[in-house]
């Protein structure tokens, strides 16, 4: 469904590391029957024209999920910012709404048109481009850094700052303007992505041994099954949270205030929360991304914090607010930046040296290809398999014309340019012209290198435009807003672009015509513009302290954000005392801890921890690590004692646990929007405390 230092970057790193697992689980019912190949085994069933494979069924179950899933993706980015992939719980689920739909039409005699992979690469696409919205519309990063309630928490006690506050009418205006650019930019350039080239794409061929395996009838018992795991552990989250809901009459109640590790530890952000979410994220991400998340928790919380707060009356005024930028919250925000941006600044620069040396090698390929038979080596003149013929013949069959991608581009280039001045006054004309000139070279590079790596590097581009025309507006301009705005630009650009390859690969595999992946991603793109935005607004609305630090929905990554604008205008006016040293410390230490881990290759650098990943719970606590580490331990027990039935279940049983919580949140917002609040309180003091409330109430 990559993510960004921030959840983005997370996001491809789990990616990348889950790959592996996903496509063992996938494949293995396709290689019970490999003595034919993939496309041996389905010669015999037609594949439906590019128009029959766009059904009314397709987009409305895509419409159904994309909702879900958007409520499901933007919890999360309101709560850590860390996104899991989703993919194989949209795959599920959109396999068993249209299956359950044809087989009851084929029984009523009603059934024209049998559901095929290829209708079922259309839905994942739409879905994943609907949800995909919820993240890179920077609800809980960029463009909500732009609000009051950020800027008013970040400057405590100043005035004078700019803001724009969330409205509806305006956000999806932006969406629209921005979110199709990316789709139009390398849509030329497909094949020689996906056949010249031959780029792996390892999330798009992933998804696609997914649905090739469903399609399988081994891989049809195995998803019914998926699903009806899935099935029970989204009732049972669903009603965990319900169950939850009673004990939060306020925000300090409730089983996710339980101090299960003590009230000191409590205080330091250390205890289980009893959240099916995390604890679902944790078995879906790898090991090493939850222990790296729980040692930047122990590192921050439990060593640093405690040693900075000595400092206070030397390094920070003794009497700042909590919440003042000035006080220990900079040091929390401005390390865990520094930390970011020194992985951040690494990963760019080694997947670009990647893209750039694996691009020279395959345009050599590509000379070498067209010099004569006799001067050819044997290895360059490879006869395609049955398989790769199959599917070069259809993928080049549905052209897209190139002037309705160039067109598009500069069509939508300029409605942009002509509106965005008028939704963001600081960000100027030419800023945004300078932005569209640049986006296909970078959109190329990062698709390129998400088709070698998997690695999404979208926040890295939205980051250097927060800087660059964050410094070139200027701060008696407006920079902070202006860059926070061309982050919200660059990033749905890049971002869609590589998004749109994926799925050109996904296609290819399994079939689908390039078209109708196009129309799939323009239509779900048009889905998430709306639906996204709705379903942050109940958010918004349902939840008056959403922002803040001590919310349900603290949404983290809007301060960093803010903070990293204000940090590109101002420079390091910006931070407070000793925390520069402390900054260069953890950005050196970042690219020192990836230098290791590449050094030492994967099969040993398993131990050494993620630099963005620890920086994760430097802002918000190690609450949510250690859900997440208790997820990790059940799936290492589980593969354990089980490895096949691991590997098969666990990503259904995790998405069900993330999917019924993250549903939760829709009638919760309702029940809070109609003013009904939970009737207990379950809150926890210490025994001191306790005697003083007992002493009081008795007199």
């Amino acid at each position: 469904m990559d993510s960004s230092g921030s959840s983005e970057n997370v996001e491809s790193r789990v990616h990348e590391l889950n790959i592996k697992e996903e496509e063992d689980m996938n494949i293995g019912e396709i290689k019970k029957e490999e003595e034919l190949s993939v496309e041996q085994i389905f010669a015999k069933k037609e594949v439906p024209s590019w128009k029959k494979q766009l059904t009314i069924r397709a987009f409305v179950v895509s419409f159904v999920l994309s909702v879900m899933f958007s409520f499901i993706v933007m919890k999360l980015n309101l709560t850590v910012g860390i996104i899991p992939s989703l993919n194989v719980s949209a795959g599920l689920l959109g396999f068993f709404f249209v299956k359950t739909w044809t087989k009851l039409l084929e029984r009523s005699g009603l059934l024209k048109q049998p559901f095929t992979r290829q209708e079922n690469t259309v839905i994942q696409t739409c879905v994943v481009a609907a949800s995909g919205i919820a993240f890179s519309g920077g609800f809980g990063s960029y463009l909500f850094a732009m609000s009051e309630r950020v800027v008013k928490q970040s400057e405590k006690g100043q005035d004078g700052f700019e803001y724009k506050n969330p409205e509806l009418g305006w956000i999806i205006g932006f969406l629209f303007v921005v979110s199709f650019l990316g789709l139009f930019s390398l849509v030329p350039l497909r094949k020689i992505m996906i056949i010249d080239f031959k780029l792996t794409y390892p999330s798009g061929t992933a998804t696609a041994h997914l649905i090739n395996s469903f399609h399988t009838p081994e891989g049809a018992k195995l998803a019914k099954k998926q699903v009806r795991e899935l099935g029970k552990f989204f009732t049972f989250s669903f009603l965990w949270s319900f169950f939850q809901w009673f004990f939060t009459a306020t925000d300090a109640c409730g089983f996710q205030k339980f101090p299960t590790l003590g009230l000191k530890a409590f205080d330091y952000k250390f205890y289980f929360d009893f959240s099916a979410t995390y604890v679902g994220v944790g078995m879906i991400c790898p090991h090493i991304v939850n222990v790296s998340v729980l040692i930047g928790g122990i590192l921050s919380w439990g060593i640093m914090w405690p040693l900075i707060e000595t400092r206070k009356g030397h390094w920070y005024a003794a009497d700042l607010d909590p919440d003042s930028m000035q006080g220990l919250k900079g040091y929390k925000v401005f390390i865990a930046i520094a930390l970011i941006l020194g992985d951040g600044l690494y990963n760019f620069t080694k997947v670009l040296s990647q893209t750039i040396a694996g691009l020279y090698n395959k345009i050599q390929d590509r000379k070498a290809m067209h010099l004569p038979v006799a001067e050819c080596s044997s290895p360059v003149a490879k006869t395609l398999s049955y398989d790769d013929q199959r599917r070069t013949q259809l993928f080049v069959k549905d052209q897209i014309p190139t002037w309705l991608a160039i067109g598009g581009y500069v069509a939508i280039a300029a409605v942009s340019t002509a509106t965005l001045p008028h939704i963001f006054h600081q960000l100027k004309w030419y800023h945004i012209i300078v932005i569209y000139i640049f986006a296909p070279v970078l959109a190329f590079c990062n698709a390129f290198g998400c088709g070698l790596t998997d690695w999404s590097l979208a926040s890295a581009y939205g980051k250097l435009a927060i800087f660059t025309i964050g410094a070139w507006a200027g701060a008696s301009h407006g920079g902070v807003l202006a860059g926070l705005a061309a982050c919200g630009v660059m990033m749905n650009i890049v971002s869609t672009a590589s998004d749109l390859m994926q799925d050109f690969k996904t296609g290819y595999m399994t079939l689908a015509s390039p078209r109708s992946m196009f129309v799939s991603q323009v239509i779900g793109t048009a889905m998430g513009c709306v639906i996204s935005p709705c379903v942050f607004w109940i958010f918004y609305k349902a939840f008056p302290d959403l922002g803040m630090e001590s919310s349900e929905y603290p949404a983290p990554f809007a301060s960093v954000y803010y903070s990293m604008a204000k940090l590109g205008v101002e420079g390091f006016s910006a931070l407070p005392k000793e925390c520069l040293k402390l900054c260069y410390a953890f950005f050196a230490a970042a690219i020192l801890i990836n230098i290791i881990r590449d050094a030492l290759g994967k099969k040993r650098s398993w131990f050494i921890p993620l630099p963005m990943a620890m920086a994760i719970p430097f802002f918000l606590g190690s609450y949510f690590a250690i859900d997440m580490c208790v997820g990790s331990l059940i799936l290492f027990i589980w593969q354990k004692k089980n490895k096949a039935g691991a590997n098969a279940f666990a990503p259904a049983v995790a998405s069900g646990l993330i999917c019924g919580d993250g549903i939760w949140a829709l009638p919760s917002s309702i029940l809070a929007l109609a003013g009904l609040k939970p009737p207990i309180c379950m809150k926890f003091l210490s025994r001191a405390t306790n005697n003083k409330v007992d002493t009081y109430l008795g007199s």
